[in-house]
Formats: structure tokens, sequence, C-alpha cells
């Protein structure tokens, strides 16, 4: 099969098209002939330059989550059948208090390839009518945003959140969750067009943190009250201290990134002054909240932002345009094309 192999961090160009031999499925394995794997900033560029936080074996291949067709079983397979579309989940070994987790794509070779191997318990059946591309994106990004603002933040009806990198993936995943769970939501980006790309997914505001003032946009969108939680995946120093002072008395800032950086200023009189917490996480990938994902995208309640899908052979390209912040939405491989 081709895939693209990792036999150096670095640049972009570390990634090459090679023929490597197709796996073969163990016992209680499948085989997925790969349609859809979408191209992450933490998960693949970092990981792809060397800087990713747990060490990394070569040679490597990236793509945390494949979807795409089963083509082949392992022995003792019954809950799987040969031409069934599915989705992976992403943890190899979910985290725990003691350790991190293992990720599919970081721990072990993903779905940068024209054909992946997995457990079958890590995969997920496709609604009718929903794309590979489609249900990629909402495994990737749905399940962590729901088990975030639902079972972290504790959001609640009528409570305000303002939405961090709303046009990215896990950014769209929060306005959505969030206004299924009743919320007000603000949607904070870097571009103009960005802001509006989220808005349109159903955000009550936007704002420009580029541009604009987020803490006096942000107090002005609330009648000065501030937001009850933040949702951040960035870790930018100059934009978190702004995220930060946006919280109410008692918010929440919850973060799950930090491509931006990671090392940021806070302000420790503010956190304990106005009783904040601060709460970082990897979020859960639950079989059910990648269920409840699908099945609303297979309704029309759940939308995708996509900027390009593109073939295998230009992984280098996509990351380009990712690391760039050149479009709006996520960046796809199709292997299988």
């Amino acid at each position: 099969m081709k895939a693209i192999v990792i036999r150096e961090f670095g640049p972009p160009e570390v990634m090459r098209l090679e023929e490597v031999p197709t796996p073969v499925p163990g016992p209680g394995e499948v085989l997925i002939q790969v349609h859809a794997v979408s191209v992450n900033r933490t998960l693949d560029l970092v990981v792809r330059s060397g800087k990713y936080a747990m060490p990394v074996a070569l040679p490597h291949v990236l793509g945390v989550d494949p979807s795409g067709v089963i083509c082949a079983l392992g022995p003792g397979v019954s809950t799987r059948k040969a031409g069934d579309r599915v989705v992976t989940l992403q943890f190899l070994r979910p985290p725990t208090p003691n350790s991190p987790p293992a990720i599919l794509g970081v721990h072990g070779w993903g779905g940068y390839a024209q054909y992946v191997k997995l457990p079958a318990e890590l995969t997920l059946p496709i609604p009718e009518g929903v794309d590979f591309v489609t249900a990629t994106v909402v495994a990737r990004h749905a399940p962590t945003a729901f088990s975030m603002l639902r079972d972290e933040a504790k959001l609640k009806s009528g409570e305000w959140i303002l939405v961090m990198g709303a046009a990215g993936g896990l950014g769209a995943a929060g306005i959505q969750v969030a206004k299924t769970m009743g919320a007000k939501v603000i949607a904070a980006a870097g571009a103009d067009e960005r802001v509006k790309a989220a808005v349109d997914l159903g955000a009550h505001a936007g704002v420009n943190y580029r541009s604009q003032d987020l803490t006096e946009e942000v107090k002005r969108i609330t009648g000065g009250q501030g937001v009850n939680v933040v949702f951040e995946n960035i870790g930018d120093p100059e934009l978190f201290p702004k995220a930060f002072a946006s919280l109410a008395r008692g918010g929440r800032l919850l973060t799950a990134g930090g491509h931006g950086g990671g090392t940021v200023p806070l302000d420790v009189k503010r956190l304990y002054l106005n009783q904040n917490t601060v709460i970082g996480t990897f979020g859960k990938v639950l079989a059910t909240d990648v269920e409840l994902g699908l099945r609303a995208a297979a309704e029309g309640r759940y939308r995708v932002l996509i900027d390009r899908v593109l073939p295998l052979a230009e992984a280098p390209l996509a990351h380009r345009i990712v690391d760039q912040r050149s479009g709006i939405g996520k960046v796809i491989l199709a292997p299988a094309s």
C-alpha cells in the first residue's frame, strides 16, 4: 500500500509517499481502506516537527482520525463485517489519572495511508447520509467538545460561553455543542471571514481577537458581566490573558491545546479574587458521544467546516496550509482517491 512515512522529524518535506506492506489484521482487528483523515495542528504538525510532548517512534505514519470501509476481518471479529463504513476512535489506550493516553497516529501508525488496522472495538458505524469527510471531523472533535462542556465545564442552559479558535475543528464543535446545551455563544477567531463562518454555525455574536479588544468586546456583549465559560484550545501568550479576563466571577476556563505556544501569563489575583477555575484537559472520546455527533450530522443538526480535500500525496501541502492558517475549516486527506 501507499503511505506517507516520516523517517526523520522536520518540515513538511520529511513526509514522503512510500510503498509499505499492507497491514494484516490480527485477532479482534479489522483492516480499513481509508477514505478520509484530517490534518490536525498538534497531533500532526507538532508530531511531524519532532516537538510533541511525548516520544514518537520512527519511522512513523500520522493520522489520528481515519474513516473508511472495512475490507478484511481478523480472527474472532463478529461485531463488524466487510463493507461496513466506519469511523475510528483515537485513543488506543485512554488516559488515566497516572498516565497519558496512547493515541492513533502518534503512538501507533495512523491514517495517512491507504489502509490502517485497528481493534474492531475502536470503530463505529457511519450513519446513512453522512459522508466520510464529515464523519472524520465529527468523530475527531464532537466527543471532546461534549465531554469538556458537559462533564468538566458543567455548562448550563442560559450561561454565556466564549469559544476561542471558533472556526477550527474543536472550536466549531464547541459552538454547536454549547448551542445544544442552551448556552449563549460568543465565537472568537483571528480573521473576519473566520468569525463569520463561526457565527454562521449558530453563535450569538462574534469577535475578531486580532483587530478588536477581546475582553472589552466580551464585556460589551454580555452587558458587563463576562462569560461563565471560556472554551480555549490555543494557548497564545497574548490571547490567553484576554480570554481569562473575560470570565465572570465564578467562571471556568477549559483549555485543551497549546499550538499558540502553550506558555502563558496568569493573573493569579484575578483567579482567586473572582473565584475562577482553570482546567487543563484532554477531554474524553466516548463512543456514545461519537454516536451522538454522527446522529446530529445525519439529521442536519451538526455541520463541519471544510477548507479542502487533497490526495494523500499532497500531505506536505496540507501541512503548509494548516500551518499558515490560510484556510477556513479542516484540511482533509483522501487516501483512497
